[in-house]
């Protein structure tokens, strides 16, 4: 009931971290983002691991965007030849493994071919994913002013009240799955040296992207609460049979016949998110490689596409391997790296709003709009995000966070996340002996604007 309130908490501090991002970004123009400007503010440890943390969290997504991806596909298909039986093959592993596999690699091959091929393809996805859930409110609204509903449930204010939403270790559990939901605006930012006014456009589209997600978020959270209600059976949306794909679940009573259009923009959704997602890690990898943070391969371009070939490659194969390991251990297992990379994402977002204050900690006081810009809003943001990453970090030691799956009595979802980012510690270190120039400040150095 209270889902709109916890988007709302989630996606403050993401704003606040975006005007972060902006500034670094004005400043700095580069595809290392986080990385770039952890390096450049607090010096190439904390950098490395702010680049790791963006890198790990874009390549274990993309198996899960693969997956939403199988499922809903065998979902259409089902839909039109009128065969319940045919949705049930994303639940057969050589069926699923092998089709999502084909999907990651179509997704890297787009991305491989560059910025142009990436742009035509995500205006027709994104315009015709918007164009379906416009519906889908519309249709579920109408059905509520006619009676016609589920469970027609009012639109109440206490919905978008933070404080009903329960203790603070509930609302941080919530808020790291709503700045899940969030996350990939940064992606625009990743591209800024390929944009025609790298200084500004980027800035300019990641306020845009984070404001209109929230907007799409609430109007369907909207429509679904007060259609279908918070119940636990039949429709309701608290009936766990609906939580796996809520869309799925309501696309027929709400939209009639042309349910089968949410299928293709959920299915749309999920290559589209697939294919700009992989242009993430590879830039920030491309970086890391130029910068010698990583081996010096992985800062090559193709020269026909201009566009990162290794790096690319390596996301992608890294992502099928995780898909594949994950999807053999348990399907829980998958899941819950959903919950891990909402801590992750905290970690790394976190670390670039604190990057900003501290790489124009010289200029902050200058103006109004820098002390607003470039500390407090940053400030308050990237302290918010950390917070949440230690609280849920504690509370997913409990073998029953999440699905309730543990190693050695630990919960998953902490083994998951802190597992990850721990592993970039050891590949960190072993970088550092190997090629040390980037950490003993050679070819990146730590500096301050000096305003």
């Amino acid at each position: 009931m209270h889902t709109p309130a916890v988007l709302l908490i989630g996606f403050v501090p993401m704003l606040l971290v975006v005007f972060g991002y902006r500034e670094l970004n004005t400043a700095m123009p580069d595809s290392g983002t986080t990385f770039t400007w952890a390096t450049r503010a607090f010096g190439p440890w904390l950098g490395w691991m702010g680049g790791w943390g963006l890198v790990a969290a874009t390549v274990l997504v993309l198996s899960n965007l693969a997956a939403v991806a199988v499922d809903f596909l065998f979902l259409l298909l089902s839909q039109v030849f009128s065969d319940p039986s045919i949705a049930e093959l994303t639940r057969v592993l050589w069926i699923n493994i092998p089709v999502t596999i084909i999907l990651t690699a179509a997704a890297a091959w787009v991305s491989y071919r560059g910025v142009e091929a990436t742009e035509k393809l995500q205006v027709w996805l994104v315009a015709f994913q918007v164009l379906a859930l416009g519906w889908f409110v519309v249709a579920a609204i109408v059905q509520v002013s006619n009676g016609t509903s589920y469970d027609s449930t009012p639109v109440s204010l206490d919905w978008f009240n933070p404080l009903s939403a329960g203790d603070f270790s509930t609302v941080a559990a919530a808020v790291s799955l709503s700045i899940f939901l969030f996350w990939g605006w940064d992606t625009v930012i990743t591209m800024n040296e390929e944009a025609k006014d790298p200084e500004k456009t980027p800035g300019r589209a990641a306020m845009l992207t984070i404001i209109a997600i929230v907007i799409i978020y609430i109007a369907c959270t909207i429509a679904v609460i007060s259609f279908a209600g918070v119940g636990t059976e039949g429709l309701g949306a608290g009936n766990p049979d609906n939580q796996e794909s809520i869309f799925a679940s309501l696309a027929g009573p709400v939209m009639g016949p042309f349910a089968v259009l949410m299928s293709i923009a959920v299915l749309s959704s999920s290559l589209s998110s697939l294919q700009a997602t992989m242009v993430s890690p590879s830039r920030t990898i491309l970086a890391m490689g130029h910068y010698g943070a990583l081996p010096e391969k992985y800062g090559r371009v193709s020269p026909r596409y201009k566009s990162p070939s290794v790096a690319t490659v390596t996301s992608a194969g890294a992502a099928i391997i995780f898909y594949v390991v994950m999807r053999l251990l348990s399907e829980n297992a998958l899941w819950d790296t959903i919950t891990a990379l909402g801590l992750i994402v905290c970690f790394y977002y976190g670390i670039t709003g604190l990057a900003c204050i501290w790489y124009f900690r010289r200029s902050l006081f200058a103006s109004t709009r820098t002390f607003f810009y470039r500390l407090l809003f940053p400030l308050i943001g990237g302290v918010t995000l950390l917070v949440i990453f230690v609280t849920t970090a504690i509370d997913s030691l409990d073998p029953d966070y999440g699905s309730g799956s543990s190693v050695f009595g630990v919960g998953l979802v902490f083994v998951l996340g802190i597992g990850v980012l721990a592993l970039g510690v050891v590949i960190m270190i072993i970088q550092s002996v190997r090629h040390p120039d980037f950490f003993r400040g050679r070819t990146l150095k730590q500096g301050v604007d000096e305003g």
